[in-house]
């Protein structure tokens, strides 16, 4: 059987992936091919995580059988949750080729992978509806209050709400240029704004470091962290 990569990739799809293998001296050809002419008419291909192992064509038919369910046709794609594909591919015995493990070890893909899976599947638990949050602006005599819908696992700041103009140090730079991009100088929005988790849709709308598990609350007042499994 030999030694060769098994590889997983993002596509421009949302939860459409791509698992393959390829032998070891045709990895980077291979990923330059598929990054910059896609898979079957599927655009936007992204290496996501890449190891090599020992018997690659039993195991990448392992890989094949396990989301069988959720395989597209006979093809190599698969409407699967990407970080799913990660956690177990990271678990096996191999060497990491992609991404250097220098810059991010097995072990901290491994983890990285677990807890952004375990997030989407916590999203997908928060019934559809709207939920709100109150924040205390400077200066205001009441608290804001800005609302998110949620639909279907997609959260949603909708165009027209206010939110909080200031912003503190640990505010990660893509939020800062989310909220630079969408609110007008006033601090409303000018387009809806989607987010993957309620804590970014909190840091967005409050302009620093949230739990939005805590603060998102239900019509009735209680906070949406009642929708986790701990």
């Amino acid at each position: 059987m030999g030694a060769g990569i098994i590889y997983v990739m993002s596509t421009a799809v949302d939860g459409l992936i791509k698992i393959g293998k390829t032998e070891t001296g045709n990895y980077r050809e291979r990923m330059r091919f598929l990054e910059s002419n896609g898979y079957r008419n599927v655009a936007g291909l992204h290496r996501e995580f890449a190891i090599k192992v020992e018997d690659y064509d039993e195991k990448e038919r392992l890989l094949h059988e396990i989301f069988a369910k959720s395989r597209v046709g006979g093809s190599e794609l698969f409407a699967l949750d990407v970080d799913l594909a990660k956690q177990l591919l990271s678990a096996f015995e191999g060497s990491q080729v992609y991404p250097e493990p220098s810059r991010e070890s097995k072990e901290e893909v491994f983890i990285r992978a677990a807890a952004e899976h375990r997030n989407r599947m916590d999203v997908l638990r928060i019934p559809d509806g709207t939920y709100h949050l109150d924040y205390q602006a400077r200066g205001a005599d009441q608290p804001p209050h800005v609302e998110m819908r949620v639909d279907n696992g997609t959260l949603t700041i909708p165009a027209g709400q206010m939110v909080s103009v200031a912003e503190t140090p640990d505010l990660s730079e893509k939020l800062r240029e989310l909220r630079a991009h969408h609110l007008d100088d006033d601090g409303r929005l000018i387009d809806d704004v989607c987010f993957d988790s309620p804590s970014a849709a909190a840091r967005f709308a409050r302009g620093c470091s949230s739990n939005g598990w805590t603060i998102w609350k239900t019509q009735g007042g209680e906070t949406i962290n009642i929708f986790r499994i701990s």
